[in-house]
């Protein structure tokens, strides 16, 4: 498989992928948080002021082909920051639930949203509301349909993860938190081999929790915790999306190759600054999730209706 899967040819920045069939061009998508790592600005300033990237695959997933920035969402005057889309289908339409960010910050002290938008074609985007699930700032959603039709959003909120639930994708209703251990951000959640999975990006590595009915969760372990061999893969597994398709499941996440020494080095250059996309095969073996990261496989995303 090739590795490293994707970089952004503009900024090289490429983060927090979403990867969705696009039923209309009868191809896979790639919509990801296009960090700016080309450009010298104070501080975090390159992280904000962010448009989300396009880049699809006519061949499974095999190779991407970079396709530009989305544009139409922006609702207010000026630069604004957008954050680790997430899309689903349904009844028609694409879901967008987007973290937002007012300007362009240079440090962490933006007031961050979740916004919801529409599209027919993962294209043409409206804008149906910032959601009222908290005051506090809240990022990173996920969002899956429960078994009794409800659709459950999960985002973390004070380095944490917590839910909203809704009848219809729009009006959402706060639970309460989900996960409260170490810090964490970036939840994803998926079904493989007759378990829900949640995964956590905790800054070392995917944390991971199992679940028979999405209520309860338990610790199942860790994955991309561990260097891989790979081309600019040598550094721990970063916010991360999953594609299951029958009993095959596919991990996309991003890594930053220049980092490893440690994700937190004190420093602002380039190399430091830059990111690529990989992806990995998962397996559940005894009931634990695992990721071999160096394992060859052949991606072939199928077609989906």
């Amino acid at each position: 498989m090739k590795s490293p899967l994707f970089r952004d040819p503009i900024y090289d920045g490429a983060a927090d992928p979403v990867v969705i069939w696009n039923m209309q061009d009868k191809e896979w998508w790639m919509i990801y948080t296009n960090r700016r790592a080309t450009q010298e600005v104070p501080k975090f300033g390159w992280v904000h002021g962010t448009d989300l990237g396009v880049a699809s695959s006519s061949d499974g997933g095999a190779t991407w082909l970079y396709r530009g920035t989305l544009e139409g969402l922006e609702t207010n005057w000026g630069r604004n920051t957008f954050w680790a889309p997430e899309i689903i289908w349904h009844d028609g339409l694409y879901h967008m639930y987007v973290t937002y960010v007012h300007g362009v910050p240079e440090d962490w002290t933006g007031k961050a949203r979740i916004r919801h938008y529409t599209s027919p074609d993962l294209i043409r985007w409206a804008f149906r509301s910032t959601l009222g699930i908290s005051d506090e700032n809240v990022i990173d959603a996920c969002v899956y349909r429960l078994p009794n039709g409800m659709f459950r959003m999960w985002f973390k909120q004070r380095n944490h993860t917590y839910a909203a639930e809704s009848k219809d994708l729009h009006d959402w209703q706060p639970i309460g938190p989900v996960i409260t251990e170490r810090g964490h951000e970036g939840p994803n959640v998926f079904r493989l081999k007759g378990y829900y999975w949640l995964i956590l990006d905790e800054w070392r590595g995917q944390g991971v929790y199992r679940s028979d009915d999405l209520e309860t969760w338990e610790r199942n372990g860790i994955i991309l915790d561990q260097p891989g061999r790979r081309e600019d893969d040598g550094t721990i597994g970063l916010h991360a999306d999953v594609v299951v398709q029958g009993d095959e499941g596919y991990i996309f996440y991003f890594t930053h190759p220049g980092r490893v020494h440690g994700h937190h080095e004190d420093s602002n250059t380039y190399e430091w600054r830059r990111s690529s996309i990989q992806v990995a095969k998962l397996e559940v073996v005894g009931g634990v999730l695992i990721c071999d990261r160096d394992k060859e496989f052949e991606l072939n995303l199928r077609a989906e209706d």
